[in-house]
């Protein structure tokens, strides 16, 4: 919703202030110009990005639109399905912890925290870790050099959408170019023609410029910064899960060790000690009465 209420006052104020001027809008819309651009750019985005790449930048646009970044509800799941895990890691044999975590769709720990399990990607990461922590033998350094450098790994498969909409909207004002110097070579064609005739086909080729600008600018280079907030911030639930379960292999009591991992949530999204606290008694309690 804030892209679509950005890109309006946008174009409002473009085509007001054009408007106002004593501009006529109509000039503007030359459709051919828009072709030319807008089939090179896609045509060279194509080009440079693998197919994976061009499918996940189209998943990426649409939740960044939706601006589909965690809720408290995720933050609260994602820190209630730790507090499950580290309470069987404490008061369970190996054999039932490793039921839950090499089948984390059939366990009924994961299955009561629907929005984390339908992350898939968050859940591989969280049962890969906790296997490492059953087996026992690694040291909590070796662990987080290990987490980092995965979750690094994450976040640059994540921003390639990002990086990839960059590229091409730096490339659209130089499609403008091209776009214009293809009108103007039209209108070089009609020199025989009226001032008026001339006159038009010009003015039509430099809306080829002025398409590739705003394009770039005001379309293409925003919406590839929201998607890097949205994608920036999904990519917070690793470094929860990180801290929280660090936390835990040093030593720390399970509703601690949640406490290492809700301080890495920024403060705008924080859920409160109180929220934390009442989920995992809510969700203790519920448990109890599934046994």
């Amino acid at each position: 919703m804030g892209i679509l209420i950005g890109l309006v006052i946008t174009l409002g104020c473009v085509l007001g202030g054009f408007m106002a001027m004593g501009g006529h809008v109509d000039v503007l819309i030359q459709p051919w110009e828009a072709v030319i651009i807008c089939g090179a750019a896609l045509g060279t985005f194509v080009v440079a990005n693998p197919m994976k790449t061009v499918k996940d930048t189209g998943k990426a646009i649409m939740e960044a639109f939706r601006y589909s970044v965690p809720k408290e509800q995720e933050y609260l799941e994602t820190l209630g399905v730790l507090h499950s895990i580290m309470r069987e890691l404490r008061t369970k044999s190996r054999n039932e912890v490793e039921a839950h975590i090499d089948n984390p769709e059939e366990s009924p720990v994961f299955q009561a925290f629907p929005t984390v399990l339908r992350n898939h990607d968050l859940t591989h990461f969280i049962c890969d870790y906790c296997r490492i922590i059953i087996i026992g033998n690694a040291r909590p350094h070796e662990i987080e050099a290990l987490m980092d450098e995965e979750i690094q790994t994450i976040r640059a498969d994540k921003l390639k959408p990002y990086h990839a909409l960059t590229a091409m909207g730096d490339g659209l004002p130089a499609l403008g170019i091209v776009a214009a110097v293809l009108g103007v070579v039209k209108a070089m064609g009609a020199l025989d023609q009226s001032p008026e005739i001339l006159g038009g086909l010009i003015g039509a080729a430099l809306v080829g410029t002025f398409l590739g600008i705003f394009l770039s600018y005001a379309v293409v280079g925003p919406i590839a910064t929201q998607i890097k907030t949205v994608r920036e911030k999904r990519n917070r639930l690793y470094v929860i899960v990180k801290q929280t379960l660090l936390a835990y292999m040093n030593g720390s009591l399970p509703q601690v060790a949640l406490e290492f991992g809700r301080k890495t949530i920024s403060s705008h999204d924080r859920p409160s000690i109180d929220a934390v606290e009442q989920s995992t008694l809510n969700m203790g309690h519920a448990e109890s009465k599934a046994a």
